[in-house]
């Protein structure tokens, strides 16, 4: 699994990326928009942000998969958004807007985890390597 130095390092790399290329390149991944989730810290209450990929999206609402590529224990974004479920969504380049998270409920994800792994075979993947259950979270802009 992914440690937590990995992970923060391929954040500054995708962010250097975007501020290198005046935002034209690195807002697409593995063929999914990508996206810049800030939360909360639930410990410190200092905002934290993390480049994301999104493989569903369903009208306003993104989809985004808490997998930390398959690791046993979730994504610290995803324990900080339970905590404090207001957001903000950099999305597609565009400025950040508010919004708010809530995991998929057990039929939501049931219908949405198909949808999920049939396109991006590397979620079924992750899934095979935790016994944890992988959460989708469902982000929805306030109005």
């Amino acid at each position: 699994m992914p440690s937590d130095l990995v992970l923060k390092s391929m954040n500054t790399i995708h962010r250097t990326m975007l501020k290198l290329s005046f935002g034209h390149i690195g807002w697409d991944a593995g063929g999914m928009p990508v996206l810049e989730l800030t939360t909360t810290g639930r410990k410190s209450g200092q905002r934290r942000a993390v480049m994301l990929t999104s493989p569903v999206q369903q009208g306003d609402t993104i989809v985004i998969v808490a997998s930390r590529g398959g690791d046993d224990v979730h994504p610290a974004w995803y324990l900080n958004l339970q905590a404090n479920p207001d957001v903000e969504v950099k999305w597609k380049g565009a400025a950040a807007k508010p919004y708010t998270a809530r995991t998929a409920t057990p039929e939501e994800r049931a219908e949405l985890w198909g949808t999920v792994t049939s396109k991006y075979k590397n979620y079924a993947g992750y899934q095979t390597k935790t016994e944890r259950e992988i959460p989708l979270v469902l982000l929805t802009p306030v109005t």
